[in-house]
């Protein structure tokens, strides 16, 4: 048999939480001595406590808890049950690790202040791709990635199929608001000799342009300082965004926060308007 404090160190609980559950009757010790007072605990009782604990870690009180050790719960529904609870848990906290993420971004953001990095004018040429298009609700990140990610990956699964398209360069994808929502295009250059669609895939013309351009090093989720650098840019310099705005994936190693992106924004002045 063993001490309290020895069964609250082999079930990982606290000396007090034992007392109490012996107090409204969950896990009576398995002997009290009578003189002193102190209880003890076999080792069996370890899987009556575990049984508990996992329940209560479900969200269940300490009441339903006691009502579902009386109807003897079994081993294989209790299993059931973490097995649900661990996914919620695991969706929970990948949430959280996203929400945590994008305010890192904001932070980042706000941490620049008027600090621009270095920002490229270029001549965009025209360009023929072929894409796989969605439409994302907004431009938030809770919206947008899970439209983008697997449309890109989506894409790659296509185009070795696609016999008549021969790819002329990196992936682009191209964000163009459509009222509300967003028009989100995933798409190579490519050497295609027809317009409209080609093998499933979409085939995009956009025309030459100018373009402000910023390199974005890190996680591509981390890309909101970037942009919002280029858009001080565009402002401070008397231009205004044209369309579609691009993000060109230079260099995509296993590790996303090795990959290198160039954000393109198309210009125009406001002078010639």
């Amino acid at each position: 048999m063993f001490a309290i404090g020895d069964f609250a160190r082999h079930g990982r609980v606290s000396v007090r939480m034992l007392r109490h559950y012996d107090a409204i009757g969950l896990l009576r010790p398995a002997h009290v001595d009578e003189a002193t007072g102190y209880r003890s605990y076999d080792a069996a009782q370890l899987a009556d406590l575990n049984r508990l604990v996992a329940l209560k870690d479900l969200g269940f009180t300490l009441e339903q808890v006691r009502t579902m050790l009386a109807d003897e719960v079994s081993l294989v529904e209790v299993r059931a049950m973490l097995t649900l609870r661990r996914a919620e848990l695991e969706s929970e906290l990948a949430e959280g690790t996203a929400r945590l993420a994008q305010v890192e971004s904001r932070l980042r953001s706000i941490e620049l202040g008027d600090e621009v990095p270095a920002v490229v004018l270029k001549e965009l040429p025209a360009t023929r791709l072929v894409a796989l298009s969605s439409t994302a609700a907004s431009f938030t990140p809770e919206d947008i990635g899970p439209v983008v990610h697997p449309l890109c990956a989506e894409l790659g699964r296509r185009l070795p199929e696609a016999t008549a398209v021969r790819p002329a360069g990196r992936l682009t994808c191209c964000y163009q608001s459509a009222g509300e929502e967003v028009l989100v295009h995933a798409a190579v250059p490519a050497a295609v000799d027809t317009g409209g669609e080609l093998n499933g895939l979409l085939v995009l013309d956009l025309p030459a342009t100018r373009a402000a351009t910023i390199v974005h090093r890190g996680r591509i989720d981390d890309v909101l300082p970037a942009w919002q650098a280029l858009a001080r840019w565009i402002d401070d310099n008397g231009h205004r965004s044209g369309r579609p705005a691009r993000e060109l994936y230079l260099d995509c190693p296993d590790e996303p926060t090795q990959w290198v992106t160039e954000l393109q924004e198309p210009i125009r002045s406001l002078a010639g308007e």
